[in-house]
């Protein structure tokens, strides 16, 4: 067992070589005889010597082999995410056609930029990060390409996006159609309690101000004030945040007939604060989603929601990193996915 650090220059002195010809044994075997080579590696093992760094062997290519995928939460809710699973399956899939691997760099308060600057990629997949994020200075600052997904599209940068303005406008449409003039609001940021105009001005992501932009022109269109209806929410993921927010807006004195919900998870949240409080979803309560998680359709009942590709934003993102042309954009298809969630406004809409 060796007391100190082995090197390369540890087992030539060893046996009698140079270091060239120590690194050639582990990289370019054909440089030497079987005899030589084996003599080499026995040495290195009985000296205790591991192989070569990993680190080093990758700036002297420099290329890692592997994608990074920069995220805007800790591991843990990234995984508790059916969104962001199914996402990170894209990746990982378009990693594998490209015979990549794939290194996840999530949110780690006080390390974010140094996980960044540390991670061993030859690029990044950045999803959801804050346009004002420290992380962008660490990004540019490596000089790698880059995809960025769900962000303002932009033509001279790689992005992956949907519509999210069109589907939320869709999706507020199909209420409105239904009879439904009182509107509520879950997100995932901001005030406990705010309105519409209030919450849209404090939007800190894309696909927030993106999806409060078209609930707005479908509920003006519709000749309701934007100011007066009411968002809830909390600085948080899941599903919890969702029962949470939405018992605040089912206690109000004037209930809302219909919630909006920036995701599924919140949507299934507010279903659950629904049934505590013996609402009936959809006779007296309709509430609609976004994504088209598994969930969404083992619900009871099925909720409405958006259907957006998860799987293949991740997908297209690898490709579009991994290609040439840095200008190229993809939008994907969403589709309005109806169940038993929503349906016709209470002939009354007063709270009880």
């Amino acid at each position: 067992m060796a007391t100190k650090h082995v090197t390369l220059a540890t087992i030539a002195d060893a046996v009698g070589v140079s270091r060239m010809t120590v690194s050639n044994a582990y990289n370019r075997p054909d440089q030497l005889s079987p005899a030589l080579r084996e003599k080499i590696l026995e040495t290195a093992r009985k000296l205790g010597y591991g192989g070569p760094d990993p680190v080093a062997r990758t700036l002297k290519r420099g290329a890692t082999g592997s994608v990074g995928v920069v995220l805007d939460y800790p591991l843990t809710t990234a995984f508790s995410d059916p969104a962001t699973v199914e996402f990170l399956r894209g990746v990982a899939a378009g990693c594998e056609e490209a015979a990549r691997g794939m290194a996840l760099v999530p949110r780690i308060e006080g390390l974010d930029a140094k996980l960044v600057g540390a991670a061993l990629v030859d690029g990044f997949v950045a999803y959801c990060v804050p346009e004002n994020d420290p992380r962008w200075d660490a990004i540019g600052a490596r000089n790698l390409p880059f995809t960025r997904v769900d962000f303002k599209p932009d033509a001279t940068i790689r992005s992956v996006n949907i519509d999210d303005e069109g589907a939320a406008r869709q999706v507020a449409e199909h209420l409105i159609a239904l009879g439904h003039r009182h509107f509520g609001i879950v997100i995932t940021q901001g005030a406990p309690l705010s309105t519409g105009a209030e919450a849209q001005q404090s939007a800190v992501y894309f696909v927030d101000k993106a999806r409060l932009a078209g609930w707005r022109a479908a509920i003006e269109a519709a000749g309701i004030e934007w100011d007066t209806v009411p968002v809830a929410g909390a600085v948080d993921h899941g599903r919890a945040v969702g029962h949470a927010a939405g018992a605040r807006l089912l206690d109000r004195a004037e209930r809302p007939t219909a919630i909006l919900a920036l995701s599924d998870l919140l949507a299934l949240g507010v279903i659950d604060a629904a049934a505590e409080r013996g609402i009936s979803v959809p006779t007296e309560l309709s509430v609609a989603g976004f994504d088209d998680i598994p969930e969404a359709r083992a619900a009871t009942p099925g909720l409405t929601t958006v259907r957006q590709p998860h799987h293949r934003k991740g997908a297209e993102a690898v490709r579009l990193l991994l290609g040439d042309d840095p200008a190229q954009n993809v939008l994907l298809p969403t589709e309005l996915v109806v169940r038993a969630s929503t349906g016709p406004a209470p002939r009354k809409e007063s709270s009880p």
